[in-house]
């Protein structure tokens, strides 16, 4: 009787033993499991955007009549009557908006898409003013370089010299382009499209920008929309246009 009894705890034991490894098994898999998905999180984070407040990665739900984000005044590169639009929700001062026009929209500018007239780009001002303090008054500038006829040329200005873009660079840019610089820096400092660029900022947000560079693609035929933010390769953009012909 002594032996069975002695034989039962050895076995209650053993079965106890057993579920505590279990447990301490269980708890290492999720701590493991919530480890890697930080891991992930992180790594996706620093793929695109600003990198601080951004969405990064490619989204299917394009805003609602995304095509009603396309207006007459907007500078248009490339053939206005193109039937694909990719409306460009940008920021000046930020890098990694800077990387975009170095990558992706310098290759749209080199593909058959932008060459043979399909697909034409369209910028948007949206400006990061919490972490960007110039990025407000580059937007306006480049919107009093755009009545002149020479919104394009004034963007490229500023994206190259992303380092400089206090107001004195921002006068001396105008000048270097051979802008009628009194008009211009009239136009800068009454703030002439100050109420434009918060608009436009408005525009992004609702459109479900979280951050920049911020792309909205639109058939403007059909109005069927694809949405990217961050600073992806062309090839991500290839493969949305793609999706909405």
């Amino acid at each position: 009787m002594a032996e069975e009894k002695a034989e039962a705890k050895s076995e209650e034991k053993t079965i106890t033993l057993k579920k505590s490894d279990l447990w301490k098994y269980a708890t290492f898999v999720l701590i493991a499991v919530v480890v890697i998905g930080a891991f992930f999180v992180l790594k996706g984070n620093d793929g695109g955007g600003t990198g601080a407040t951004t969405d990064t990665g490619t989204n299917n739900q394009a805003p609602i009549n995304a095509k009603s984000l396309i207006e007459a005044n907007d500078p248009v590169l490339g053939d206005p009557n193109a039937g694909i639009t990719i409306i460009e929700f940008s920021d000046f001062q930020c890098p990694f908006c800077a990387r975009a026009y170095e990558g992706a929209i310098a290759d749209f500018k080199k593909s058959t898409y932008f060459t043979s007239g399909q697909v034409n780009l369209v910028y948007k001002q949206f400006p990061l003013n919490q972490i960007h303090p110039y990025a407000q008054k580059a937007a306006e500038a480049s919107l009093c370089a755009d009545e002149q006829g020479k919104f394009w040329e004034y963007h490229d200005k500023l994206f190259t010299n992303q380092d400089a873009l206090d107001t004195a660079s921002l006068k001396s840019y105008a000048s270097q382009l051979g802008l009628n610089t009194a008009q211009f820096n009239s136009c800068l400092d009454d703030g002439k499209y100050k109420s434009e660029v918060s608009k436009e900022l408005a525009q992004a947000t609702s459109a479900g920008g979280q951050g920049t560079p911020f792309f909205v693609i639109v058939n403007t035929k059909t109005g069927d929309a694809t949405v990217i933010s961050g600073a992806y390769p062309w090839s991500q953009f290839e493969s949305a246009i793609q999706s909405i012909q």
